[in-house]
């Protein structure tokens, strides 16, 4: 004899495979991890240290978009909105907060002390009040730091080589970085160690960057330091641009401003910091805490000339600096 099945029990009948199916996709989607990378200026201007956070992040396993999302959110140089964007990311739940400069890693620290945060940053980590000591970090943070701010006065040196008869020097700062003053007072010890005559110039938009030209013109500067930052690092070409129109040899912390045009760099590199944070972020992830992991410190620094901007100052650089340097750009 048949049985009829009416509608409410087939759908009951079935509500164990056919609802269970889209509610266990839904649990899959949500089990996914989500990381939180923010930054203090652009995507556009930050391609390379994407792609090496992502490579960092994929040698422990985590794939993009296969089994681990990434949300991006970017300050576009506006330090002030990082409170915000910082807060954003803890309201998403994000299981880690990767925090790139040290503005940006201040901000994720006064957000949450309870969600792991990896930052990359340019200046001593313990200075800034972000962890307790680079062995132990203790607390949610960790990370990488290329300690950019600490060779200030070997890039004063190695300016200073190329043009030895210059006496007016111009470091070139941005009022809003977190570690503004500390670059200050490094480039004014530099100065004086080196008996040079220092010239301190602020800038923090494009339009002060360009009238920051006319200054040094005025005050006779005879070549321009870009003390690390993050926003200065980003307008490099147009810097640079400036500095030739101008006639003057620039330094810059790392090598991609002086790719863009700039006389020459020295520094860590960005690029492997920012692997590391990968890194970290993936093994913390797999349940690592960032209070056991060492802040990673660069092992290599990296000294670029370029030799296009040189032979438009009419600048001679010795055989003997070219064959120090990691990069030489024709």
């Amino acid at each position: 004899m048949p049985v009829n099945i009416g509608r409410r029990e087939l759908i009951a009948a079935l509500g164990g495979s056919a609802v269970a199916w889209p509610l266990a996709t839904r649990a899959q989607q949500r089990a996914m991890p989500m990381i939180g990378f923010f930054h203090a200026t652009t995507a556009e201007a930050n391609h390379h240290t994407i792609v090496a956070f992502r490579e960092g992040l994929s040698r422990t396993g985590y794939i993009e978009g296969q089994n681990v999302t990434i949300e991006y959110r970017w300050a576009e140089g506006q330090y002030d909105r990082l409170p915000a964007l910082a807060a954003e990311l803890v309201r998403l739940r994000v299981a880690v907060i990767a925090a790139n400069t040290p503005v940006a890693a201040r901000a994720a620290k006064q957000a949450t002390t309870s969600i792991p945060i990896v930052f990359t940053v340019g200046s001593d980590p313990v200075k800034d009040g972000l962890v307790t000591s680079l062995s132990r970090p203790g607390g949610n943070m960790t990370g990488a730091t290329f300690f950019s701010n600490l060779l200030t006065a070997k890039r004063f040196e190695l300016l200073h080589e190329l043009v030895p008869n210059a006496r007016v020097f111009s470091a070139l700062i941005n009022p809003k970085n977190a570690n503004a003053e500390m670059q200050i007072t490094e480039a004014q010890e530099a100065a004086r160690a080196m008996a040079l005559q220092l010239v301190l110039v602020k800038a923090m938009t494009e339009s002060e960057i360009d009238a920051s030209f006319g200054s040094l013109k005025q005050q006779q500067v005879q070549a321009l330091l870009v003390l690390s930052d993050a926003f200065l690092n980003n307008h490099a070409t147009q810097i640079a641009k400036l500095a030739l129109r101008y006639g003057l040899p620039t330094c810059f912390a790392f090598r991609e401003p002086a790719i863009a045009g700039g006389l020459i760099s020295y520094g860590s590199s960005q690029t492997d910091a920012y692997r590391q944070t990968g890194n970290y972020a993936g093994r913390i992830l797999k349940g690592e805490k960032p209070a056991d992991l060492p802040v990673v410190q660069p092992t290599k620094f990296e000294f670029v000339i370029n030799m296009k901007t040189a032979n438009s100052l009419g600048l001679a650089v010795p055989n003997s600096m070219q064959l120090l340097a990691d990069e030489v750009i024709e």
